[in-house]
């Protein structure tokens, strides 16, 4: 398997790799290209806007310049001041157009990149999501969605306008002025952007070192909360308190380092902007007092220099701020190219309709190449059979649950549904056709009645009060507040674990499967619940193919064939009755339950 990439976490200073930037924008460039058309018409705005702009000085020189003669000449400047206007609000306009076509554009980009990838991670292997903090990888796409909007911003509301005005002004100076105006603005311009660009490319590293410990940090305040119980069990605020404050202190580290940079990097644009225009102005004045020009050219110069200055101000920040966007948008990117461990094979089909039986024929499976899980296990649920898979903690028991659902592929051997191996079927198909009581039931943060609900999202209300009531959860629902409407917290911490369990009953009943599965299902039930449930669950069962994976083996009694699994291998198999009778581990493991619950070991037939 080849494991998603991630970029390091250096201490503070540290190099890091080389933004991939064409890279990164090659694979954003078709999420925008999708609307051509307003991305072309945007772009003409964009420069009728600053074809106005640049206009706007060149009429100001001639105002100025028509009212320094004679007084006949006002009606000349009255005119100028009428164009003067239009030019004024022209550049407004099309700016103002340029942002209601590009609008939907960056919007759409952002919507369908942020879609695809939170798809992609629902796609990706258990594995992945196993070995990744949700913390990181929530900020991750956080900050990238963001930044595809502030990358298409700062392009095209800063960079190519200003790319744009300083072509415009150098042809003009060019034109209507010597060459040495064109040297000054050229040789300014290039410094700037040198010793901008140079300085910021050195500041991205100490730039990205934030972010990766800002990630660190608010992943291990998440992790934290997460767990408060825990937190609380242990008496361990203090202790969390430190580890937190750890990653801060490197994230205060960093973030200081990246603001005393970046006074250095204004201080010397400010310094090279100073220099520029003194230049300019010096030669513009030395050409007004010889008479090669006039006050008007004088003050088209000075305005020039302010329309191309302005922005310059802010081509660190913007300069930056595209290096960052890209470098988030970097890591976006790569967990799109974080390979699926379990993909559907070019020929896969649909799982048939009807019955199915559940066949693990010598099958081999490890989570780590040194760590086996099971071996060789070898069994068959026949369509509508119940089989029950008992044994001690860690024999392999859920694993068999990972499997059947595809969420790992087996190493060896196979499993098939009807003769289908899984790895020839699809995925969605496959999963269709099981539902699963987890042993750890997680909920979502939403009302009793939606988590019931996501079974099946298309069932009527009545017929998810009908799971809830073959859950044994119908009357609890009702003695509560607010009913099926409330509310159940984070991971479902607001209801105890039987209510849970109940819940997640419930709702594997809702999605009507053929194959059921029921890991550890009654584990947090008290044994009066339980029996009430168990009777369900039987029910639920009847004409199911349905593997039943229990410690408490007080449930698995009337399986149609039990399986007792030791260190990932089937070591005994059959009835409850045939297994007392042999005496053998299975039955070692019945006595003891008894003896702990207190009850006595009923005769066997």
């Amino acid at each position: 398997m080849r494991r998603a990439s991630a970029l390091p976490k250096p201490p503070v200073g540290q190099l890091l790799a080389e933004t991939h930037t064409w890279l990164t924008l090659r694979t954003l460039f078709p999420y925008l290209w999708r609307y051509r058309v307003r991305v072309v018409a945007a772009l003409a705005c964009l420069i009728l806007a600053k074809l106005a702009n640049v206009g706007v000085p060149l009429v100001f020189k001639e105002m100025i310049d028509g009212l320094s003669g004679s007084q006949q000449a006002l009606a000349l400047p009255a005119l100028l001041l009428l164009l003067y206007g239009a030019l004024r609000f022209s550049t407004a306009l099309f700016q103002e157009l340029r942002e209601i076509l590009f609008a939907r554009v960056t919007q759409r980009a952002v919507r369908a990149v942020s879609l695809e990838v939170f798809r992609h991670l629902h796609a990706l292997s258990l594995r992945f999501h196993l070995e990744r903090q949700t913390g990181g990888i929530s900020r991750d796409i956080e900050r990238g969605s963001r930044s595809i909007s502030s990358l298409i911003s700062y392009t095209l509301y800063s960079i190519l306008p200003t790319l744009v005005e300083i072509g415009l002004v150098l042809g003009i100076l060019f034109v209507q002025y010597d060459a040495g105006f064109v040297a000054i603005v050229a040789v300014s311009l290039l410094s700037y952007i040198v010793f901008t660009i140079r300085v910021s490319n050195w500041r991205i590293d100490i730039r990205r070192a934030v972010n990766e410990n800002d990630s660190a940090a608010n992943t291990r305040a998440i992790d934290s909360l997460l767990n408060y119980e825990t937190v609380k069990y242990f008496n361990n605020e203090e202790w969390e308190a430190r580890r937190y404050d750890e990653q801060l202190q490197k994230w205060e580290e960093a973030a200081t380092r990246s603001q005393k940079t970046l006074a250095f990097l204004n201080l010397g644009q400010q310094a090279i902007i100073a220099l520029g225009v003194t230049a300019m102005m010096w030669r513009a004045a030395s050409g007004v007092v010889e008479g090669r020009m006039s006050i008007g050219d004088l003050v088209l110069v000075n305005a020039f220099l302010i329309q191309l200055y302005i922005p310059l101000n802010f081509l660190g920040v913007v300069y930056r701020e595209i290096r960052q966007a890209l470098t988030d948008i970097e890591r976006m990117f790569t967990l799109l190219q974080a390979n699926r461990e379990v993909a559907d094979a070019p020929d896969a089909h649909d799982l048939p309709s009807g019955p199915l039986q559940v066949e693990f024929s010598a099958v081999d499976f490890a989570y780590e190449a040194d760590r086996s899980i099971l071996r060789g296990v070898d069994f068959t649920i026949p369509a509508g059979r119940t089989v029950a898979v008992v044994g001690h903690s860690g024999a392999g028991k859920s694993t068999l649950s990972r499997l059947l659902y595809r969420f790992y592929d087996v190493c060896g051997g196979a499993i098939r549904l009807n003769g289908h191996d899984l790895r020839h079927l699809r995925q969605a198909s496959l999963r269709a056709a099981i539902g699963i009581v987890p042993q750890d039931t997680v909920l979502f943060n939403d009302s009793i009645y939606y988590n019931i609900n996501y079974g099946r999202p298309a069932a009527s209300r009545d017929e998810v009060i009908a799971a809830a009531r073959a859950a044994q959860l119908h009357d609890f629902i009702e003695s509560l507040p607010q009913g099926y409407e409330t509310r159940v917290g984070e991971r479902g911490l607001k209801l105890s674990g039987g209510e849970k369990q109940r819940v997640a009953i419930a709702r594997a009943l809702l999605k009507d499967p053929p194959v059921l599965i029921f890991d550890e299902a009654t584990s947090a039930l008290d044994s009066g619940t339980e029996r009430a449930i168990q009777e369900q669950l039987e029910q639920a069962a009847r004409g199911r193919t349905t593997l039943l994976i229990a410690h408490r083996l007080s449930t698995v009694m009337k399986a149609d064939e039990i399986l007792v699994f030791s260190e990932g291998r089937i070591v005994e198999r059959g009835t409850h009755g045939e297994l007392l009778a042999a005496n053998g581990e299975y039955a070692r493991m019945w006595q003891l339950q008894q003896q702990e619950e207190g009850e006595s070991l009923p005769a066997v037939s």
